[in-house]
């Protein structure tokens, strides 16, 4: 595993980045409405990609159609949007996008609510989301990779929800996916040592039963296999000397 130190420099333009793809975000987000369809979620995503003139990370990635996934309830991560798909009531949207700028990805997912969801889903976010964050409290110099990873299981787990095993977070900098994969499960004290200059995409999928997922015939949806709700958060985040670093805020 040869994981890439990144300099000061290299961190800056990721910071960049990280800064236009929030923007996307933002724009995708006012998009989020009940009767929307996932494909109006992508076309906001475009013209806002067009707007800032950088790069979409996903589109044409190992052949994926789309600058968007957006994954719907059941479907934990790689939705490809669709004028097919028209949000409901009560719909929970994950949208994972990422861009390029000057030559460095930046990489952030965010499940959205559409309209007033149940309480029991609305749970569901809110641990999902407060799990990547105490995973992001242990992206620090000197602690362990599976520190990180543990974060997540712990508080999740903790609620009865299943943690995704096929799908990881992952280093991140001229190229989308670098090493070290980053799960969101393990022991905590093991892995490989975290240093300054490292960077991850840290991004717990969390299933609201069991952790079990099958890839559609399409070959990039990924359900849960029981058909319970899934939400997906994700941040790109640098190990820094004075801290875990978010980039993508």
């Amino acid at each position: 595993m040869a994981v890439l130190i990144k300099s000061e420099a290299e961190i800056e333009k990721m910071r960049i980045s990280g800064m236009a793809l929030r923007k996307v975000h933002e724009a995708v987000k006012s998009a989020v409405r009940v009767g929307a369809t996932t494909m109006d979620l992508e076309r906001a995503a475009v013209a806002k990609v067009e707007e800032l003139g950088v790069q979409p990370a996903f589109l044409g990635y190992h052949g994926y159609p789309a600058v968007l996934c957006t994954s719907v309830n059941e479907e934990v991560i790689h939705g490809i949007p669709s004028e097919r798909r028209v949000l409901k009531e009560g719909d929970v949207v994950s949208v994972d996008c990422g861009v390029i700028v000057d030559g460095y990805y930046s990489d952030a997912a965010v499940t959205h609510p559409v309209g007033k969801i149940s309480p029991q889903v609305e749970k569901l976010l809110r641990v999902t989301e407060a799990s990547l964050y105490a995973a992001i409290e242990k992206a620090v110099v000197g602690g362990r990779l599976f520190d990180i990873s543990h974060a997540v299981q712990a508080m999740c787990e903790a609620e009865g929800y299943g943690v995704v095993r096929e799908f990881v977070g992952h280093g991140i900098g001229k190229n989308m996916h670098e090493d070290p994969q980053v799960p969101n499960y393990g022991t905590e004290g093991k892995g490989p040592r975290l240093k300054a200059g490292m960077v991850l995409a840290i991004e717990p999928m969390i299933n609201m039963g069991s952790s079990a997922v099958r890839v559609l015939d399409d070959g990039w949806t990924a359900v849960t296999v029981d058909g319970s709700v899934s939400a997906h958060f994700e941040q790109t985040v640098a190990i820094t000397k004075s801290g875990p670093r978010i980039l993508t805020l």
